[in-house]
């Protein structure tokens, strides 16, 4: 299965399967909606993660949004990933902090001298009197 991010549709191609006409696309591509990617040669080729950022153009449009409109959604949804991003990141970060912190616990608790007895544990028959009594 291809990636999703491999440029392989010409222009035309694109259009088509977006069912838009190709200068749509290059007027998509002006106002920063989509950033195909360009041969040597300068040829757009367009990737399927592109042809599904068309199709929620297409969505928005159809909504009611106008491409200023447009844009600053797939702005906000680009910056919601990179927030997630970051969560998740600081998530594992603060994981990794607590397993640590338990770690050395542990180590402390296993530190404690050992030649320390509760009195509790040398006669355990005996039990200590309420003062209040």
């Amino acid at each position: 299965m291809a990636s999703k991010k491999r440029a392989v549709y010409v222009i035309s191609v694109a259009a088509e399967l977006a069912g838009v006409h190709p200068q749509t696309l290059r007027i998509y591509e002006r106002r920063g909606l989509i950033n195909p990617y360009r041969t040597p040669g300068g040829t757009r080729r367009y990737s399927q993660a592109d042809l599904e950022r068309l199709e929620l153009i297409q969505e928005l449009t159809d909504q009611g949004l106008n491409l200023e409109g447009v844009k600053r959604v797939l702005d906000l949804r680009e910056r919601i990933s990179l927030l997630e991003q970051d969560l998740a990141s600081l998530k594992s970060a603060l994981n990794d902090a607590l397993e640590e912190a338990d770690r050395q616990i542990a180590e402390v608790h296993r530190s404690y001298r050992r030649d320390i007895v509760l009195r509790r544990h040398l006669n355990p028959d005996v039990t200590r009197r309420d003062p209040r009594a």
